[in-house]
Formats: structure tokens, C-alpha cells, sequence
């Protein structure tokens, strides 16, 4: 039995994208400690086995005075619970976890999710980029989610040590189980993220308000970020539900999903979408094009162009109903053999194994 310490921002990066994770640990006679910012959901992780302590983590925020008390909360938390491992995920518990992991010899693997801030040119760029090397370069590996991560990371000499390519987090392939294609002639596109401008929403927005006349409708499933601007309002063809915690029902009501977003680690709504046998829409970027074969299991199209989004949207609709199942049975076939989310889990298995 090992000690495992996991180190994340936020409930859901647990919940959504992790639970599989820790109740495999737990089941292999781990004790697993889960440390994430206080919520009301904390139940929900100490119902897969773990146990919860709460550390306050500004996801968004940029204040060094908070981030340094974050580092010292969490070499505080090292010391307290001794662990054997620590497993740290994005941009604030690999930095800051791994740099007090590395201060006080504790084996951890980072997991880096996508690229964030680090992509923004300049200063802050240069600061990001030294505050990750900071934070990895004792890692026992570096886990990444896409190639060009990885090749970045690598090339900028961020990482110099143990670095390994995952299928983003993976998919519950049983969870999200294929589903009945719609039999509508009329095709429904669905859009599933923060209504922001990164997500490639006012593309689509124009996209979608040009295909008014066309056989199609759009339905978005999700809030507008604070202080964000929502393209969509006023257009005939679009449907805004906002928010829900359960996207399957409207997964199951999709013909396609399309995401334009301008950058990714690795979008697992396309991955989920897939996994329901619906084809994938997406930007031709890191994160995105990995998750369809081109013509087989979706298209692609340029990031933001919102000419490129409409060409692909209108070369979708023009197939055959049957043509658009085939396509979503491709997909599925897809996320089984290269994307099961136990294949992430087997790899964090192996790394915990090895330990002396």
C-alpha cells in the first residue's frame, strides 16, 4: 500500500476527468488524499474512497503573494501527510506543488493539461515558462496530453527529464456509451464549452447566423463567462440551454459536435461526443485534430475562420443520414481502441509500481 497525495485546482478536475483515477487507486489498496479548494461537491470525491483536504488555490489569479502562499500550504500538506507520491494536475499544483515536492524529495508526476497563459507571447510568457521549469524539473515524469505540448515543453528545455504522451485524460468509454443516432433530416450541431471568445464562439456564431436557411440548428450547452459578450443571441437557428452539469441527453439529441476553439490540451468534449458515436467539428489545432480521422470520423477546419467552420459545417450536412451514422459508429470505434480512459489509468499504475 502507497500513500497518494493528488494536487488539482478544482472539484471537477477530479470528477469529471479523474474519478476513474482514484478509485482505481483505492481499489489497489492505495490510501489516495485528495487536496482541491473547499466545495460542496467534496462529498462526491470521498465517495470514491478518498479522503479531502482543502487548499485554496486561485485558479484564475495572478497574484505572487497568493501563489507563494500556496506553495507553502503545500509544503506545509507534504510534511503532514508524508506521502508516498504526490500527482499534481495544471498550471498552479504542478508549479507550486512540484516545486515543493522537489524542495522536500517527494517522487510526483505532473500532468500537463494544455498550454494556457504559456501560449501568451512576451513577458508573461517568459515567466510562465520559468515557473513551470521551476516546477517540473524533478519530476519523475511529465505526463502530456498532446504532441506539441510535449515538443514545445521540450524544445524551450522545460522539461529535461521523463516525459510521456497520454490520450489527453481519456474517455469512460461505458459512461459515455454509444447511443442511438437521431433519425431528424434536419441535423443538430451541438457546441458544449464557456461561451468566450477562445472557444471559437463568435465564429461559430457567424457561422451558423450565414446557415440560417440551411438544414441545420445549432444547440450551445454552456454559461457565458462574467464579463463575456454572447454572439448567439438573436439568432433563429441557435438554442442557449446555459449550463448542465450532465451533457449526455444533449449528446444524444446531437448529430455532430463542434468545437472552434483557438487552443487545447486535449478537448475532452469531443472525446466524450465521439465516444457517443457522434461526429467531431473541430479546429484543426493541438488538442482537437487528434480526436477525428479527417472525412472519417469529422472534419476540420481552420481556427479562427469562421469561413473555414462553415465550410465544414455545410460539407457535414450535406451527407446522407446514413453517412452521418457511419461516421459517429467510426468515431466510437475510435475512442475505444485509442482513447479509453483506462489506458491513462494503467499508465499512472505503472509509475506508482516502480517506485523503490
Amino acid at each position: 500500500m502507497k500513500k497518494i497525495l493528488i494536487l488539482v485546482n478544482d472539484v471537477t478536475t477530479v470528477l469529471q476527468f479523474r474519478s476513474e483515477l482514484v478509485r482505481a487507486l483505492v481499489e489497489d489498496g492505495n490510501e489516495v488524499i485528495v487536496s482541491v479548494p473547499k466545495s460542496d461537491r467534496i462529498p462526491e470525491i470521498e465517495a470514491l474512497g478518498a479522503k479531502v483536504v482543502e487548499t485554496e488555490v486561485s485558479r484564475h489569479g495572478k497574484n505572487p503573494f497568493k501563489d507563494l502562499k500556496l506553495l507553502k500550504s503545500y509544503k506545509r500538506l507534504l510534511k503532514e501527510i508524508k506521502p508516498d507520491i504526490a500527482l499534481t494536475f495544471t498550471i498552479k499544483p504542478n508549479v507550486y506543488g512540484g516545486m515543493a515536492c522537489g524542495k522536500l524529495k517527494v517522487p510526483y508526476v505532473a500532468n500537463v493539461t494544455g498550454l494556457g497563459v504559456v501560449e501568451d507571447k512576451g513577458i508573461l510568457q517568459k515567466l510562465m515558462l520559468w515557473l513551470y521549469k521551476q516546477g517540473l524539473k524533478k519530476a519523475k515524469c511529465v505526463f502530456f496530453q498532446n504532441q506539441a505540448n510535449q515538443d514545445f515543453f521540450v524544445k524551450k528545455k522545460v522539461v529535461k527529464g521523463a516525459t510521456e504522451l497520454l490520450p489527453g485524460s481519456g474517455v469512460n468509454v461505458e459512461r459515455f456509451c454509444y447511443v442511438d443516432y437521431p433519425e431528424e433530416e434536419q441535423a443538430n450541431i451541438v457546441f458544449v464549452g464557456r461561451i468566450i471568445k477562445d472557444k471559437g464562439v463568435f465564429e461559430l456564431a457567424k457561422a451558423a447566423k450565414n446557415l440560417t436557411e440551411s438544414n441545420v440548428k445549432f444547440t450551445v450547452v454552456g454559461d457565458v463567462e462574467y464579463g463575456a459578450e454572447n454572439p448567439f443571441i438573436g439568432l433563429k437557428n441557435v438554442e442557449c440551454v446555459g449550463f448542465h452539469k450532465d451533457v449526455k441527453p444533449y449528446l444524444k439529441e446531437a448529430h455532430a459536435i463542434v468545437l472552434p476553439s483557438y487552443h487545447e490540451g486535449m478537448a475532452n468534449v469531443l472525446l466524450e461526443a465521439a465516444s457517443s458515436g457522434r461526429a467531431v467539428l473541430a479546429s484543426n489545432i493541438p488538442g482537437c485534430k487528434e480526436t477525428f480521422d479527417e472525412g472519417v470520423t469529422g472534419f476540420g477546419f481552420e481556427s479562427k475562420n469562421a469561413e473555414s467552420l462553415q465550410a465544414a459545417i455545410e460539407k457535414f450536412i450535406a451527407l446522407s443520414l446514413e453517412e452521418k451514422k457511419t461516421m459517429g459508429k467510426a468515431g466510437r470505434a475510435k475512442m475505444e481502441n485509442t482513447f479509453n480512459r483506462q489506458i491513462v489509468v494503467n499508465k499512472y499504475r505503472e509509475q506508482i509500481n516502480s517506485l523503490k
